[in-house]
């Protein structure tokens, strides 16, 4: 008997869970030899996702919900759900707006009794999705992988199967507070697949990973993976500085040259404001790393139970 979870983050998400739950059901119980539970894992939400899930959870012992007592975020509600998870065989992480199709579940299974640890899903469309949408998720990746030292395929999703010894070394050996998943599964190695699906529009309400989203994980992703920004910095600085000694012997040798050149102020003005934004980008990215390293040592809970239904 083999026995999986399901780890569903929520976060007003009142039109989507019962679908969400009914479609996933329907789908392990085809599932032969296979003993299954739901760990959904709320936000504090505004709207009546929390009491839609006291009632399913009242009615099938087999759905437990944790509430955190605030808004930790995506990534760290998936690492609520894995750490409280049972110590099961497979656990099956995905989102409750039916953008990730539940019936997918069955070639992740197959994949995972066919020996593999970390079975990932990518997305090769979705639904209703415009092109300029498209072309920002692209620009994410490719700029996330430019900087990055972990290549982390292009349009992958928080869609996943992970095996119980992924589980164990994940809980146990990563202590970071920002955990980027992507990237640490990626990272983490392991016998690893990828299955392709195309994205369904979403059942009900409205997305809550807009480009702003996109940009503060990409930050993430980069500053947990790469020191790439910090050599790149010190590689514009040497540069520019090069710059700008060629510049200054030119300017010298035409004014011993030709004394009649009047002193222009543009040049100074321009060289100003040129070198400063380059010094402030490169204090951006240095405060950066230092955010990083001043959250880590202060070393708080990265998420905070408020309750826990059928625990």
């Amino acid at each position: 008997m083999i026995k999986i979870t399901i780890i569903a983050p929520a976060y007003n998400e009142e039109g989507c869970i019962n679908e969400f739950y009914k479609r996933t059901k329907n789908v392990l119980t085809s599932l032969p030899d296979v003993r299954w539970s739901f760990l959904f894992v709320v936000d504090p939400s505004t709207d009546k996702t929390y009491e839609i899930l006291e009632e399913i959870a009242r009615l099938d012992p087999l759905v437990r919900v944790i509430v955190l007592s605030r808004r930790f975020g995506h990534q760290m509600s998936l690492l609520a759900g894995i750490e409280n998870a049972f110590d099961d065989d497979a656990f099956i992480m995905m989102d409750c707006d039916l953008q990730h199709p539940p019936e997918l579940i069955l070639k992740l299974f197959k994949e995972f009794t066919n020996g593999h640890d970390v079975i990932y899903t990518i997305r090769g469309d979705t639904m209703g999705l415009s092109q300029a949408r498209k072309n920002i998720g692209n620009i994410f990746y490719s700029t996330l992988n430019f900087f990055s030292d972990i290549k982390i395929p292009a349009n992958s999703a928080d869609f996943r199967l992970i095996s119980k010894r992924v589980r164990y070394a994940l809980i146990s050996d990563f202590k970071e507070r920002d955990l980027f998943l992507r990237g640490i599964f990626s990272w983490i190695g392991f016998s690893q697949i990828a299955i392709p699906y195309v994205a369904e529009e979403r059942f009900s309400g409205q997305t809550k990973f807009n480009v702003r989203s996109m940009f503060n994980m990409g930050i993430n992703g980069i500053i947990s993976f790469s020191t790439k920004p910090l050599r790149v910095s010190m590689y514009l600085g040497g540069i520019f500085a090069l710059l700008a000694f060629v510049l200054a012997s030119y300017l010298i040798a035409r004014f011993f040259i030709n004394s009649d050149v009047p002193n222009g102020w543009t040049t100074i003005v321009v060289l100003l404001l040129f070198f400063s934004a380059i010094q402030l980008i490169v204090l951006g990215i240095l405060g950066a790393y230092i955010a990083s390293i001043y959250d880590e040592t202060k070393n708080r809970p990265r998420y905070i139970i408020d309750k826990f239904i059928n625990k």
